[in-house]
């Protein structure tokens, strides 16, 4: 089975609308199965779709620091994206192609991030519903949204991510560290450069990332580019994404 792979840069703005467009055309067999890999430049939070805006983030620091916060069309919890520091995923395809159970879609799916660690050198195990761990610390955490037939997964792997800023910007981590009774951001999150003590690329991780979803859903991945219908239906969602009144909604 053969699948599309496209790595794009772009702003989180432009990310998270190509995510929605592909899924949607997707939906209507107008874009084949694919796996995305990117980095938001510059760095940025996103926040689940269900998410209260002032209780997920601390918009103050964001903007001091100029940060952009937008709302995905997912669900799940706040995300800091370092583009120095984390690559950020995003598997698009049809239920029959991925489990049709949510919990299996989501093992399948992040199996291929357990794989690339192992290319990487690290053991890492998936910990339901979308979580991927590594010594019991998250270095990756996934969101899932279907249209019709068609399956939206993006996430994250954190390879040399800032948790100093993670841990000021979001403010879900706070209330989970004390759930959880921990003291620091350190004992419960964690990334690639940290855990095998050295510096890891951008351009490893990447090519680690495509060996590991390649082989955990075993597809071909061909390098491939967005075909102008995709770019026109993202550059129109864009506007939401930039807009007050969707970021702002809850």
């Amino acid at each position: 089975m053969r699948w599309r792979l496209l790595i794009d840069p772009g702003d989180v703005f432009w990310q998270m609308a190509v995510d929605e467009a592909l899924l949607e055309l997707r939906r209507r067999d107008r874009s084949p199965s694919t796996l995305r890999l990117y980095v938001i430049s510059p760095s940025a939070a996103t926040i689940g779709y269900f998410q209260k805006i002032r209780e997920a983030v601390d918009l103050e620091y964001a903007e001091e620091r100029g940060i952009p916060v937008v709302r995905r069309v997912t669900g799940g919890g706040s995300v800091y994206h370092d583009e120095n520091g984390e690559v950020t995923y995003a598997v698009i395809a049809k239920v029959g192609e991925l489990p049709a159970d949510v919990v299996k879609s989501y093992r399948a799916i992040c199996s291929g991030l357990v794989e690339a660690l192992k290319e990487l050198g690290l053991e890492a195990e998936f910990v339901p519903i979308n979580d991927v761990v590594v010594g019991g610390k998250k270095i990756s955490g996934s969101a899932q949204l279907r249209r019709g037939d068609a399956v939206l997964q993006h996430g994250t792997l954190l390879y040399a991510t800032d948790l100093e800023t993670l841990a000021r910007v979001l403010k879900a981590p706070k209330e989970k560290l004390a759930e959880k009774g921990v003291r620091s951001i350190y004992e419960r999150v964690t990334a690639v450069s940290r855990e095998l003590g050295r510096r890891v690329s951008r351009e490893e991780v990447i090519e680690a990332m495509v060996k590991g979803f390649s082989r955990a859903l075993g597809v071909e991945l061909e390098p491939g580019s967005l075909t102008e219908e995709e770019v026109e239906l993202a550059r129109k969602l864009e506007a939401k994404y930039r807009s007050r009144e969707w970021n702002f909604r809850r």
